[in-house]
């Protein structure tokens, strides 16, 4: 009677110890971080799929710098060929090559935008100022999207990092993700900042 009452509390003991290690919380967290950087993703496609018109619009003016025009192309054609698996987000070098393409894509259409003022028919241009509307609203939801995955992120490597879940992570294999560097997000998340001359 004594071993079966020991056995029991063991077994309530281990039970109550497995709900506190935390592998649920971990497929919660799991599945956020995945989301938000899928939503990550899908505004920087939407950038992307926005290039080829922009750049198109711009050759239409007359001795535009062609060296400008040349590194947004190349830029776009980085950032897409990087390939995006669902082990990015556990792999911090294949994380920061991405990162990397994209940073160098929001500098070229940067300096393309800043180029575009020396251009009186490019300002007029109806085609090129909605163009420049949908790349500013654009990049204002890549950075709110970039901001939820930072912050999902950051909760799931608490989890992963804090004891005793830490020891749940190990077991399981949820190691802590890498999330956008502070240096990489002053080059990346300021939407291009672009004056027109609307006044002139």
């Amino acid at each position: 009677m004594k071993r079966l009452l020991m056995t029991w509390l063991l077994a309530l003991g281990l039970l109550g110890s497995l709900g506190g290690c935390g592998y649920n919380e971990f497929q919660r967290l799991d599945e956020e971080v995945k989301a938000a950087w899928s939503e990550v993703l899908n505004q920087y496609q939407r950038r992307a799929d926005l290039v080829p018109n922009l750049v198109n619009t711009v050759k239409g003016e007359a001795n535009f710098e062609q060296e400008t025009l040349t590194r947004v192309v190349e830029a776009r054609a980085k950032a897409t060929s990087v390939q995006v698996t669902p082990e990015t987000l556990n792999d911090p070098e294949a994380f920061n090559r991405f990162q990397q393409a994209q940073g160098e894509l929001s500098g070229a259409l940067s300096r393309l935008l800043v180029v575009s003022e020396n251009y009186p028919n490019l300002k007029a241009n109806q085609g090129f100022q909605d163009l420049r509307v949908q790349l500013e609203g654009t990049e204002n939801r890549i950075t709110v999207a970039r901001n939820k995955y930072i912050g999902a992120v950051q909760q799931y490597n608490v989890l992963a990092r804090s004891f005793p879940t830490n020891l749940t992570a190990k077991m399981f294999g949820y190691p802590p993700k890498p999330n956008f560097s502070v240096a990489n997000e002053a080059q990346i998340s300021t939407p291009p900042t672009v004056d027109f001359g609307a006044s002139k």
